[in-house]
């Protein structure tokens, strides 16, 4: 027992001699992050904001934070709460963290620093990333958790970051919504106590709760003004974001994987990696952080398009659901054709043999074409696209399955379930998820997409839906003492099958749906290239849920469609045609409708729509956001616009939200300009018999449109402008 006892001093006074010590500044153009560590200690944050010359000012201004980057359990105190819990084997909860090594490297356009981390009595090793870019304000971070025990551990928590803010008038703007009502930005000022954002659908994780934060410092968060933090949990399942202030000094915030259900076996020389976490600094508001984001999902956070531009579409579903036939598809082509579009896509319907796809309650799993429906295949649409001059694209739901289908008849063992449990069945009351824990499950969903590329090489675009919660908890996979890995393995496995598409397909366009904008995320949009928003595209309620989207998402990855009207989602609500195109033209323009029902003005508007948003559309899809004024502010408009990087075009989008009597409107002061150039407004999408308004050919300067602002029109009921400034 001596011998041993001298054993573990002795390895502890060696790993203490080979302990890092120092400070590192993780630096993007514009922030820092400043970290330090002490031998024998953990690794501290000392500093997140603006980048600083000399550190030694920080620490004599006080503003050093000295605080514990990734507390443990065993080792933080009662006021504050642990990042990481790990039972050992042995049973043992403490994990006693002490910083043994550092290195960094360039890779790519990022700096990518690893600080290693060992607990000082069992062989368990945490390795903590932050990935610096250096052409963007962002830094990524996330842990990395090795076994080196004889017997698997349970991982209790395993956040991938956390920060401490000094404490003040500190205000959180965190999204929350439901279908069909998605982004609905939530603002509270952080008070005592502990304050949980969380999602725990797993499958889709912006529905309800969203996994990113914007941190305003200055108080109540404004648009183009004050210190604002952003952060984005780059993941696609069940997470946990929390806010704790216990003391009157500090806030801490933590983001990472839910733990609930989610305790996570791992086992002897198993390594785990946690989601990452973006991580931005503006001084220039909420807008400013936005822009931020937007800049890094366009070089780094999504696939291949970065600054390329989405094609102008028309979509089947809200135009005919289930009822479509080869006839409906290629007139529904010559309708896009005919508005200058550029790419159709067929949605649900088209599949299944032996249970043809009619509604929602079977087929899925069966990714057969119906020949009942499209008697000559699909290379009689993708024929007919290109006769037309167009591309073809194309729905699928690849993760899930209907209880009627061929599928579920050959694997039933394929879908989610808890052995001896009834099942629990979702949409159409069949339908059920994948276990995208099973390698032969990935295999089958891999095949989904490559079978239809291989077979029809002229699909352009896919649809990618996901209409359903995990709601049947269990694999018949994972073993029995594995199954709180479902949650996690899930997404792992569903990653991995996007990689594998992405590695043989990576020029086609596809598009991330999930009953609307449930996975809005950035684990996600790396291996797609834009998604559905809602599938609400009621255009009044798109200004708010677009507006709420964009704090994240650029405008290029927002797919906004015109809609049909009266909308059955809004109770019959009638929005006249222009507005509806300029909501869209905010975005990712498309049409979501029957053209066949379009009265003879809606289908000019729709035209004059379509040629104008061809100009307008590198500067939307590409520019940089200033939100001006927010719908939320219930002062009777809403408006926001995009400008170049040379500042030297811009688009601006006016819409009023409200109407009544004697209606006070405010003047529309733009941001983002060159306040010493001359800019010449011009309106686009000019009401069909109407000229354009006063404003259209004026010169101001910058400086004016940007401190005195201008009276835009809007005397009518949704009245809405869209003008370019060159």
């Amino acid at each position: 027992m001596k011998s041993k006892i001298c054993l573990l001093l002795l390895s502890l006074a060696a790993l203490a001699a080979q302990a890092w010590e120092g400070d590192v500044a993780v630096e993007t153009p514009n922030n820092m992050l400043i970290l330090h560590a002490r031998e024998g200690q953990d690794l501290r944050m000392a500093y997140y904001g603006m980048r600083v010359t000399d550190l030694r000012q920080l620490r004599d201004a006080g503003a050093d934070l000295n605080s514990s980057l990734l507390p443990a359990f065993g080792t933080v105190d009662m006021v504050q709460l642990p990042a990481l819990q790990v039972m050992h084997a042995d049973g043992d909860l403490n994990l006693e963290l002490t910083t043994t090594d550092y290195t960094s490297r360039t890779e790519g356009d990022a700096v990518l620093h690893t600080f290693t981390m060992r607990d000082r009595l069992q062989p368990v090793t945490v390795r903590l990333h932050l990935k610096a870019y250096q052409r963007v304000d962002i830094i990524e971070m996330w842990t990395e958790i090795e076994n080196g025990e004889k017997r698997p551990i349970t991982l209790k928590r395993y956040d991938s970051g956390h920060l401490t803010l000094r404490q003040g008038e500190v205000w959180i703007t965190h999204m929350h919504g439901n279908w069909a009502a998605e982004a609905e930005p939530t603002q509270e000022a952080l008070t005592q106590g502990v304050k949980i954002i969380r999602n725990t659908d797993g499958a889709r994780n912006a529905h309800l709760d969203a996994p990113e934060v914007m941190i305003s410092l200055d108080g109540r968060p404004q648009e183009l003004t004050g210190r604002t933090i952003g952060a984005a949990l780059c993941w696609s399942g069940n997470f946990e974001l929390r806010f704790n202030t216990q003391s009157h000094r500090e806030h801490h915030f933590y983001a990472g994987i839910d733990p609930q259900s989610s305790e996570y076996i791992l086992d002897p020389r198993q390594r785990l990696e946690t989601p990452h976490l973006a991580l931005t600094f503006s001084q220039e508001g909420l807008s400013g952080a936005s822009r931020n984001f937007h800049r890094w999902a366009r070089t780094e956070g999504m696939l291949h398009r970065g600054m390329k531009t989405g094609d102008i579409l028309l979509n089947s579903w809200e135009g005919l659901y289930f009822d479509i036939n080869e006839e409906r598809m290629l007139r529904m082509m010559d309708d896009i054709s005919s508005f200058g579009g550029e790419l159709f896509v067929m949605d649900d319907g088209w599949f299944g043999d032996k249970y043809p796809r009619r509604d929602d309650t079977s087929s899925l799993g069966d990714w057969v074409v119906d020949k009942r429906k499209l008697p000559n295949g699909l290379k009689a649409l993708t024929d007919g696209a290109s006769q037309r001059g167009i591309k073809f694209g194309i729905w699928i739901e690849p993760e899930c399955v209907n209880t009627t289908s061929e599928l579920y008849e050959r694997h039933p063992e394929w879908a989610l379930q808890a052995k001896g449990r009834q099942l629990k069945l979702g949409r159409g009351g069949t339908q059920l998820v994948l276990d995208m824990t099973n390698p032969e499950v990935q295999d089958f969903v891999f095949g989904v997409v490559d079978n239809l590329l291989t077979q029809n090489p002229d699909i352009a675009y896919i649809k990618w839906d996901a209409n359903a919660s995990i709601q049947n908890f269990g694999s018949t996979y994972l073993p029995r003492n594995r199954q709180q890995n479902l949650y996690v393995d899930y997404h792992l496995g569903l990653v991995k099958t996007l990689q594998r598409i992405r590695q043989k397909y990576p020029d086609i366009v596809i598009q991330d749906c999930a009953s609307g904008g449930g996975r809005a995320n950035y684990g996600l949009l790396p291996y797609f290239d834009e998604f559905w928003t809602s599938d609400n595209t009621d255009a009044l309620q798109r200004v708010y849920i677009q507006w709420g989207t964009s704090l994240f998402f650029p405008a290029n990855a927002m797919a906004c469609h015109i809609n049909h009207c009266p909308y059955w989602n809004t109770g019959g609500r009638v929005v006249p045609i222009k507005f509806r195109c300029d909501v869209a033209m905010s975005g990712r323009l498309g049409i979501e409708l029957q053209p066949r029902d379009m009265t003879d003005e809606e289908r000019q508007q729709t035209t004059t729509c379509v040629r104008d948003y061809k100009q307008l559309r590198p500067i939307v899809q590409t520019g940089n956001v200033y939100r001006l004024l927010s719908p939320y502010e219930r002062r009777g408009v809403a408006s926001l616009m995009y400008v170049d990087d040379h500042r030297r075009q811009g688009v601006l989008f006016v819409y009023k939200v409200d109407n009544y009597y004697d209606q006070p409107l405010p003047r529309i002061r733009l941001a983002g300009l060159d306040a010493d150039a001359t800019y010449t407004l011009t309106e686009k999408n000019v009401r069909v018999g109407q000229k354009p308004c006063w404003l259209s050919g004026k010169r101001f300067t910058g400086r004016t449109l940007m401190e005195v602002g201008i009276e835009v029109p809007l005397r009518e009921d949704y009245a809405s402008r869209v003008f370019v400034l060159e």
